[in-house]
This record gives C-alpha cells, sequence and structure tokens, in this order.
C-alpha cells in the first residue's frame, strides 16, 4: 500500500466498513473500525432527534477521538499500513445538520483541541453512493433503528460531506462513485476500487468514477 494511514468515509450505508475491512485483509494492514452500536443515545435520537441531537454527537466525538488517538499510536509490527472506516472530522459534518447554532458552536470547539491532537490521513477516500442506493443498502444489513431513515437526512448528510471536502485543501481526497459496482460480490470491482486508491495522488480534491 502506497499510504501509510488511511481513512474511508460515505454516508450512512456506502459500504465504509465493508470496504476498509476487505482492503486491511487484502493487504495485512492495521484495522480500525468505528465503535458506534454501543452508543446509547442513538436509538433515542432517531426516536427524538431534537432532544438527543447534542448528547449523542458529542459522545460520538469523544469515542472517536480516543479510540483514534489510543489505536494510531499503538505500533503494529505485522501491519503494513493503518485504514479506518472513519475519519474524526465526519463529527462536525453530521453535528452541522442535527445541532442548533449555540450547541454547534461549543461542539466546534470542543473538537478543535482534540483534532490538533491527532494525525491527518494520508488519504482520505469518500465513497460516493445515491440515496436510492445507500436506502437500498440500509434495508439490507438490516439494523432496526435505521429502517426509517428519511431520505431527505441522507441527502442532507450528502451534501455536507461534499461541501466540506471542497473546503479542505490541506486534505489528499479521494471521490470514488461506487454506484454502479458490488464490491462485496464481484471482486473485480473491489480490485477496481482498490488499485484506485493505491495511485499517488496530489494534495486536494481527486474524484474518480467506476467503472
Amino acid at each position: 500500500m502506497r499510504y501509510n494511514y488511511i481513512a474511508i468515509e460515505g454516508n450512512i450505508g456506502a459500504g465504509k466498513t465493508t470496504l476498509a475491512t476487505k482492503i486491511s485483509e487484502k493487504l495485512n494492514g492495521k484495522l480500525i473500525l468505528e465503535q458506534f452500536e454501543d452508543n446509547p443515545f442513538l436509538v433515542k435520537f432517531y426516536e427524538n432527534p431534537d432532544k438527543y441531537a447534542f448528547p449523542l454527537e458529542l459522545s460520538f466525538l469523544a469515542e472517536r477521538y480516543q479510540q483514534l488517538r489510543t489505536e494510531l499510536a499503538r505500533q503494529e509490527l505485522f501491519s503494513n499500513f493503518t485504514i479506518s472506516d472513519y475519519f474524526l472530522n465526519k463529527s462536525l459534518i453530521f453535528a452541522r445538520k442535527t445541532l442548533g447554532e449555540d450547541e454547534y458552536q461549543l461542539f466546534i470547539k470542543l473538537f478543535n483541541i482534540m483534532n490538533a491532537n491527532l494525525p491527518r490521513p494520508d488519504l482520505l477516500v469518500h465513497l460516493y453512493v445515491s440515496t436510492q442506493k445507500l436506502q437500498h443498502n440500509i434495508k439490507k444489513r438490516g439494523r432496526e433503528y435505521e429502517q426509517k431513515i428519511p431520505d431527505e437526512y441522507l441527502e442532507k448528510i450528502q451534501d455536507s460531506y461534499l461541501n466540506y471536502l471542497k473546503q479542505q485543501p490541506h486534505l489528499r481526497i479521494l471521490l470514488i462513485d461506487v454506484n454502479n459496482l458490488d464490491f462485496v460480490a464481484y471482486p473485480e470491482h473491489f480490485n477496481m476500487i482498490l488499485e484506485s486508491i493505491n495511485k499517488e495522488y496530489p494534495v486536494g480534491m481527486n474524484r474518480v468514477k467506476l467503472p
């Protein structure tokens, strides 16, 4: 693998965890997976977003920071690189859409304190998937609390991701359109994505549509 630290990002149901896991297995990478299912506020948020948005986003931020700080500092003798299925900055993207302005400004202050202590990924990969395909993936994996997520929420998150990434000139970003691929069912699709990720890219936004 060309890069030492890669983060896979994307909307809910984009396939981040699956892709990161497959790449780590294929190329002997250290895998960091977000631990979100034990979050006590997640189900409550989907039932009552206004009440539980701030504790949810704050708890996610704390858990992501703690995990990344621990795992990125830990050396793995038998791994060639590190790959994660999230990037700490996703906390800002979701918080911008779920919090009121006063809460968001406080959230930014806390985020900046934490983010200053973490290394940036050498490559940030964003999987671009249509809302229709996201909903298909969400239903297929069957998490009960996700089944009622409206299209409008997914579209807002998608727009927030793209707007945020466009404003990050100091990151090396690879935006991959994977709408026509099934990298779980078809090894050739997975290899196509892997080859794209393992190329040299300049800092800034780089776009690839496959196939």
